[in-house]
């Protein structure tokens, strides 16, 4: 494979806390990426992350979805048990 596209938006994923989950996080474990899906991220709530990813890649601002900041916010997973902290960077091209 031969990525075509250069990404212009970095997304630091952290573990705020966790109860217990199968995916056996613990407060602190850190994901990041950039399109592609994390490495050993919970397929279950990937869909929500890729929906807040691209939030911030269209322009929006976390802060209409209850953010902290226009490129920060924090969510629970689908299972309602691990607390993330999304953090949306953008690296120009």
């Amino acid at each position: 494979m031969k990525k075509k596209i250069v990404e212009d938006w970095e997304f630091d994923v952290a573990v705020l806390s966790c109860g217990p989950c199968r995916m056996g996080y613990e407060a602190g474990d850190r994901f990041a990426c950039q399109y592609e899906c994390p490495a050993h991220f919970c397929p279950k709530t990937m869909a929500q992350l890729h929906t807040l990813c691209e939030v911030a890649r269209s322009g929006g601002d976390y802060r209409k979805l209850g953010g902290h900041s226009r490129h920060e916010i924090e969510f629970t997973c689908a299972d309602g048990v691990v607390k993330f902290r999304l953090c949306a960077r953008y690296i120009g091209i």
